[in-house]
């Protein structure tokens, strides 16, 4: 028999689960990025599924395998060309045929006669090397890492779309909250991710476009590597990608073109910097308010967990965190509410 009662015997199982969830969330620390992208994608998607399901009649395995080869072909893959691309050029920085060689001798040269640095180019453009590289750890780690996490995540997407009743019932089961509430964290949820991610990708891949047109124009050499530097930075927040037209500008003035570096400096700071936030509303009227201080506080969050990926899941975790403090606070008050009612009918 027994030495334990039923009581002691429930306590010890749960701090075994406990202890051992903790060491499979720790095994499963390099995925993480994996399982937080099948979330993402699943609630991008899952709209789409349920029509084609529910409304089409279509196969759920057929539809679950479309949704997968089009977002490895919209998403997944055109960003790993464009940041093999991004790596390409800055291993070429040192080059003597890329541009940015002359543009650094005038700046230092612009820089020594004005402020005394006549290094400031090249121990900038060092520490932004360093910088971009770091970014993008799973690309110049090992292409091994990036296939594995491909891998689980749309292994993970097929089963949650193929089985996506018995998995969103589970949620619900297990939940730490009323259903009310979990459905009400569901719509939460869902309109952060495409905030954060549908919202923020339009607004970076138009300031990307915006900027490389606009350095085509004033005769910038390399405008399409620029754009895609310019798409990146876009997630940033503070910075952005008006500000490579500072530089760009500084160049055209050091080259003689005073017009055309003011130009392209109201055309960046102008121009480029106001359509984020035209967008931005149009984005929070349709979607959700994403406000500024999560995807500043995010991105710092999300760069040394993710690479360049955290400067979409940084805000993205940082909403869901917030969004759990919200259930949290509105099931304690549903709680005590309930407890003061019971209080006062056995008074």
């Amino acid at each position: 028999m027994s030495i334990f009662n039923y009581k002691q015997r429930n306590t010890i199982i749960l701090v075994s689960i406990i202890v051992l969830g903790c060491f499979i969330l720790y095994a499963l620390s390099g995925l993480f990025s994996a399982i937080l992208g099948a979330i993402v994608l699943f609630t991008i998607f899952r709209p789409f599924y349920l029509y084609m399901v529910d409304k089409k009649g279509w196969n759920r395995t057929a539809v679950a395998l479309i949704i997968i080869f089009t977002s490895l072909i919209v998403i997944v893959l055109p960003f790993l060309a464009l940041s093999f691309m991004v790596i390409g050029k800055i291993s070429n920085l040192n080059s003597s045929n890329f541009p940015i060689q002359e543009w650094m001798i005038k700046i230092d040269a612009f820089a020594g006669n004005t402020f005394k640095q006549p290094r400031l180019a090249e121990n900038t453009l060092q520490k932004l090397g360093v910088y971009a590289t770091d970014l993008f750890p799973s690309i110049l780690g090992s292409a091994a890492n990036i296939i594995l996490t491909l891998l689980v995540l749309y292994f993970l997407l097929y089963f949650m779309f193929v089985q996506i009743k018995e998995f969103e019932n589970g949620l619900l089961k297990y939940a730490p909250f009323r259903e009310q509430y979990a459905l009400k964290f569901a719509d939460a949820l869902r309109s952060s991710t495409y905030s954060n991610v549908l919202g923020q990708g339009i607004i970076a891949l138009t300031q990307g476009t915006l900027l490389a047109n606009g350095f085509w124009l004033f005769g910038i050499p390399d405008p399409v590597f620029w754009g895609v530097i310019g798409s990146f930075i876009a997630f940033l927040p503070v910075v952005g990608a008006p500000t490579l037209c500072i530089p760009a500008s500084i160049i055209l003035f050091t080259s003689g073109h005073t017009v055309k570096g003011i130009l392209l400096l109201a055309y960046g700071l102008l121009f480029i910097g106001n359509i984020d936030n035209v967008l931005r509303m149009i984005i929070n009227k349709r979607v959700a308010n994403t406000h500024p201080i999560i995807s500043v506080i995010g991105v710092f969050i999300g760069l040394p967990l993710f690479g360049i990926l955290g400067l979409v899941f940084g805000p993205l975790l940082l909403s869901y965190f917030l969004l759990l403090i919200e259930i949290y606070e509105t099931n304690r008050m549903a709680a005590d509410r309930l407890e003061r009612i019971r209080s006062e009918t056995d008074n």
